[in-house]
Formats: C-alpha cells, sequence, structure tokens
C-alpha cells in the first residue's frame, strides 16, 4: 500500500506516542515507527508520510517520516 500524508494531532514525548490525522479518522503512532535519526519525536502540526495498518488496537500509523518543505530549515 502507498503512502498517506497526514499531519500530526498531538505526540506525547514522555510517552511516545501520539495521532496523525488523515481523512477523518485518527492514526495511531507509536515513536518506534518513526524514521528519523536520533530521537524520534513529532510535533503537532507537522505533515507526515506513513503507511496505514489494521493493528490490534484500530487503525496506525508505520513507516512514519517527515515532509520537508523548501521553506523549512535544513
Amino acid at each position: 500500500m502507498d503512502k498517506m500524508q497526514g499531519v500530526v494531532k498531538w505526540f506525547n514525548k514522555g510517552k511516545g506516542f501520539g495521532f496523525i490525522y488523515y481523512n477523518g479518522e485518527d492514526y495511531f503512532v507509536h515513536f518506534s515507527a518513526i524514521q528519523r535519526e536520533g530521537f524520534k519525536t513529532l510535533a503537532e502540526g507537522e505533515k507526515v508520510l506513513f503507511k496505514p495498518v489494521n493493528g490490534q488496537r484500530g487503525l496506525q500509523a508505520v513507516e512514519v517520516e517527515s515532509i520537508v518543505t523548501s521553506n523549512q530549515p535544513n
């Protein structure tokens, strides 16, 4: 399945999880699903690409990566 573009609804750094919003649905995201170096966290409102899966507890996001736009600093 192709990746979908969503927006981080919220992410709790201390607990290591949050939710991504896409097309009227919330997708659970765990820090282990974030594909980036260093401390794996997401910011509220951040645009991300992810693969949706139907896990034991409902909709989940895996293979989560940030969408870098040209106006963001490196």
